[in-house]
This record gives structure tokens, sequence and C-alpha cells, in this order.
């Protein structure tokens, strides 16, 4: 399999270190809010990279942490505690912020098909283990005290910037655009291990430490945890680009520097979803969230189909019309899929293989999930008969996880005669011509008509399908 590794800046062959296994680790969600969609499309390929890398063979093991403690609003060292920020919010404590929100972040999951990590570890169930390396770190003398927290020392390193050509000098603090620089700092590079001046009087999680009473920085969780449970190697790294720099970069940093060795040697990274605004976030315009697309009438499914239609390493753009064409196309792949259901034919294993052919060149090309979707359209257009088709449908959705048979058997089972109110009626076919004028803010006020009377409507080859909500 090739796969782009964002260290090498190239597509190379995806080895690992030892033969049919994979260490494999995922930073997780910070949990003070709800995950946006914008998170989640790295979750969804993550997830396809995983269930790809089983079905190729591998025993994965996929580690992830939840960030719920020391992640401060710049990716940096300053800013307000995001954990601290949803306390001000909510009024609520912490810890029960944080468990509602990993719960709530696992169950966008589980809508969205993507299969939860064998191992899940908080970030403050590590503490003793943050406190050991950080200990080991200023042993080497690769940290330092000042001001009483505790930095990492870039100057140490022979090349700090893994994933970019910067050099310090072009950088004002080295972190992130609008960050102030912090005088206790060596060089303008170093980034906190620990935290002991915090600049938040009410920050509730603090535990003892050799360098007094405080916190670890958000960079040393990862380190630590992937650790723990890989060992001293990873074989990939996983993420969301905004955290290549300067997330990553202080993993790489401090985990070498601790180890003594190459940490690990392919990292995987996905492009951002984007709204026609700019960058999709949690402080800008409306939060998107799966349950919002619920609300407005899409399954979740349409959804990780919409990211599968584009390259993972491709900004993608987030428009309500995009969604109405992804779910559109997403309805009349499954009604085609459901002609095929209660057949009597034979799979026919050789012309199986076959349609499976392309869709396994498509993944070990850089997960082109693009063209793998594409080999479902060209297995379902093939000569094979219905049964060849349906057995290579499931096990290509076996890795992009579409749910495409069971919606098919799903939609099969609807009644077929439901009456329709003719308010109903009425409020579709006043969509449709709105769509047709391209007001998209009117057809989306009259989905969210329909669906407030209990319907819910989806595009089919056959035309606009209306069924009840179940």
């Amino acid at each position: 399999m090739l796969l782009y590794n964002t260290l090498t800046h190239k597509k190379e062959p995806f080895v690992t270190a030892e033969p049919g296994k994979v260490k494999m680790y995922t930073c997780g969600p910070t949990v003070y809010h709800y995950a946006h969609i914008g998170n989640l499309r790295s979750y969804i390929m993550e997830d396809v990279l995983e269930k790809y890398l089983s079905a190729s063979g591998n025993k994965v093991l996929r580690i992830m942490n939840i960030t719920d403690v020391g992640h401060l609003t710049s990716d940096g060292d300053t800013g307000e505690d995001k954990m601290q920020k949803a306390v001000k919010r909510e009024h609520k404590s912490v810890m029960s912020i944080a468990q509602f929100y990993t719960e709530a972040f696992f169950a966008d999951c589980v809508k969205l098909n993507i299969k939860k990590p064998e191992i899940v570890q908080p970030a403050t169930g590590c503490i003793p283990e943050f406190i050991a390396t950080i200990e080991k770190l200023i042993e080497k003398g690769y940290a330092y005290l000042a001001g009483g927290n505790v930095y990492f020392d870039t100057s140490k390193l022979e090349q700090y910037y893994v994933f970019h050509d910067f050099k310090e000098e072009d950088l004002d603090v080295g972190v992130r655009e609008g960050v102030e620089a912090d005088e206790n700092k060596r060089n303008k590079a170093d980034f906190v291990l620990w935290f002991t001046k915090s600049k938040f009087d009410d920050q509730e999680l603090k535990w003892e430490s050799p360098w007094g009473l405080g916190y670890p920085g958000w960079h040393i969780e990862c380190s630590c945890i992937g650790m723990k449970y890989g060992g001293e190697t990873l074989d990939l790294h996983c993420g969301g680009i905004d955290n290549a720099f300067p997330h990553h970069t202080n993993e790489i940093a401090q985990s070498e520097a601790f180890l003594g060795h190459s940490w690990c040697k392919h990292w995987f990274h996905v492009l951002h979803l984007n709204t026609n605004d700019g960058k999709m976030s949690k402080s800008k315009g409306e939060f998107l969230t799966v349950s919002l697309l619920e609300q407005k009438g899409y399954s979740p499914l349409a959804y990780r189909f919409f990211c599968l239609q584009s390259h993972y390493r491709k900004s993608l753009v987030f428009s309500w019309e995009n969604l109405d064409n992804a779910a559109g196309a997403y309805n009349k792949l499954v009604a085609k899929i459901g002609t095929l259901l209660n057949n009597t034919d034979t799979v026919d294993e050789a012309k199986k293989a076959e349609l499976l052919k392309p869709f396994t060149e498509a993944m070990d090309n850089d997960l082109n999930t693009a063209l793998a979707i594409t080999a479902v359209y060209d297995a379902l257009k093939s000569d094979a008969n219905a049964a060849t088709k349906l057995s290579a449908v499931e096990a290509m959705d076996q890795v992009l996880s579409l749910g495409l048979i069971d919606a098919a058997k799903a939609s099969a089972d609807k009644a077929e005669n439901t009456e329709i109110p003719a308010e109903v009626l009425a409020l579709v076919e006043a969509r449709k011509e709105a769509r047709k004028a391209k007001d998209f803010a009117k057809a989306d006020e009259l989905r969210d008509q329909i669906t407030a009377l209990g319907w819910q409507i989806r595009e089919t080859r056959q035309g606009t399908e209306i069924t009840p909500i179940q």
C-alpha cells in the first residue's frame, strides 16, 4: 500500500516494524464541546484507513487519547484552557463536562459507523506517566524550569520543524499567529511540559509534582499515552492537518528526546473541511454537528458518503447544497442495491475477485476513497449476477462502512402505500420550486417544516422519496 507520509512529503510504501501488525495512534478530541463535522471528517478517514489495513490482513492496535486537561485555545502555550472555558459556559465540574462530551463524541461515532479504538485513554488518567517523562527529559538536558513552569528546550534538537522548512527567525514566537511571547522561554519555539504558574486562578484540575502544584501541557499527553500502550515505536500516527504544527511537531521532539531514537516513521494527516466562509470552527456561524444534520433530515451516513467522495488530502467545502447532492447520490446508490435483494443467484467468486480489484487498487493508492466508491458503482453496472454484485459491494462496504445493504433492506421493508398528508405534499412541492430557483435558504426552511411534521425527504433516482420519521 502506498500512503502519503507528511514527514517525508511523498507517497511511500507503508511498512510496519512487525509484519502483519500495525500500531496506530489517533489524536482524540478535546471534550469541552460537541465535535463539529469538520473534526469528524478526520475520524471518518482514519476509520477507513484502520478498516482497510485490517481487511488487508493486518492486526491493528489503535490507540486514542481523550484530552480533558491542558489544551489551551491557541494550541500552543497561551489562551484559555478549553476545559475551563466549558466550566464557565456550563457551570459544571470539569469531569462531568468531560464525561458528557466524551459520551457525545462516541455517540456521533456510532451514527457515522466509526469503530471505537481498542484503547481510549483520558489524559487525566496518566498524570504519573507525564511527570516521570518530564523528569527524564530534565535529567537528559532537554527540559528546564523557568518561572515555575517546565519547558522543552528545542535548541537541543538537530531539527525541530520536522514537517515544514521553517526557520526560527521567520516566526514571531514559534507558534501560531497571534500568540504572545512567553518571557520564561529560552527560545521562541520552546513549549510547556508542565504548568505551575497558571494564568487561571480558578483552574480546577491540578496535581502535585516535583515542580509544584500544577497540570500538564497538551503536547506531553499524546507522547506518553502512545508510549504507554504502543511501546517505544509507533507505525502510524494520525490527526487533522492542523495538528501537524505545533502539536505533532512537539510530540516528535519530546518523544525522540526521551527515547533517544525515532518514534513514529509514518504520519497521516487529513485536510480541513471548510465552509464557503473559510475553515469550520465552533466559534464561527452555525455550529455544524451530527445532531444538526439529523434535525435537518440528513442521514449521518450521507455525510460519511460526502466525505468519502473526496480525497483526504484535499480540502473539502461543505454547503447544504453539496450535502443535498451527496445525500441524493447516496439514496440512488441504496435504491440500486435494493433492486438486487432477494435474488436466487450463486456468488461467482472469480467474478467477485475481478470486481474487487479496482477497489483494492484505489485504496492501495493513498486511500483513494473517491475511486473506491467508483468501484462500487462499476460493480453494480457490471454483467455479474445479482448475488455476486451484492457480495462484492458488501466486501467493499466493510471498509467504506456506508451501511449500503442495511439501508437497502430497511428501505425495502418500509410500507409502500403510507398516506402522506396534503400539507406535507404541498411543502415538498414548494421545496422543489425553491431548489430550482436556487433559493437554498428557503429550501432548508421548508425541509425543516417537513421534518417538524414527522416526515423526511430524500432525493432518489425515481424522484423525491417521502417517508415518515421512525
